[in-house]
């Protein structure tokens, strides 16, 4: 049975790697601008009060931060978060939560085995590749920003991004 729990929870870990790729690959803006960015924020400000979420939302662009709002309930730690989950982001341009997986499945193998932290010569103070950054992706351009969440467990961090970016996404189109 030991045998049969590791490799069911090894297909979840692809099939959660393809869903991930599949999202950042789906989830891109013909364009983005600072009043995007404001309306976007705006949007995800809207959609975490009407689901009771006390969470952290920053939006940046080429390094600026566009947007930046911490809903009633969450704490300064929740800037750090997204600062570290971010930097991940910038440096893979992959979502935090994919890079969180690539690690948990095991592309370290054989005796490989530094963390995406340690492959990069980061401080754990200043990245995590915990879920909640998301890559801010414009058609034909590509990854120029982040779009992060901190308040939830990770892996809801992440879920928040993603559903807020598919509903905003498609009330534009």
């Amino acid at each position: 049975m030991g045998a049969n729990n590791s490799f069911a929870a090894k297909i979840d870990y692809i099939q959660l790697g393809k869903d991930i790729t599949s999202q950042e690959q789906e989830l891109v803006f013909q364009q983005f601008s600072n009043d995007d960015a404001l309306s976007l924020g705006l949007f995800m400000i809207e959609k975490a009060k009407k689901e009771g979420k006390a969470i952290t939302i920053d939006i940046n662009r080429n390094g600026q931060q566009l947007f930046h709002y911490a809903l009633t309930g969450t704490a300064p730690e929740n800037d750090i978060w997204i600062e570290r989950k971010n930097e991940v982001t910038r440096r893979s341009n992959r979502s935090s939560l994919a890079m969180w997986y690539w690690q948990e499945e095991g592309w370290m193998k054989d005796d490989f085995h530094m963390s995406y932290i340690e492959m990069w010569g980061l401080d754990p103070q200043q990245a995590m590749n915990l879920g909640g950054a998301f890559p801010l992706t414009i058609k034909d351009v590509g990854v120029v920003g982040t779009i992060t969440v901190s308040g939830l467990a990770h892996n809801k961090d992440h879920a928040f991004v993603v559903d807020a970016l598919s509903d905003y996404l498609n009330s534009k189109s």
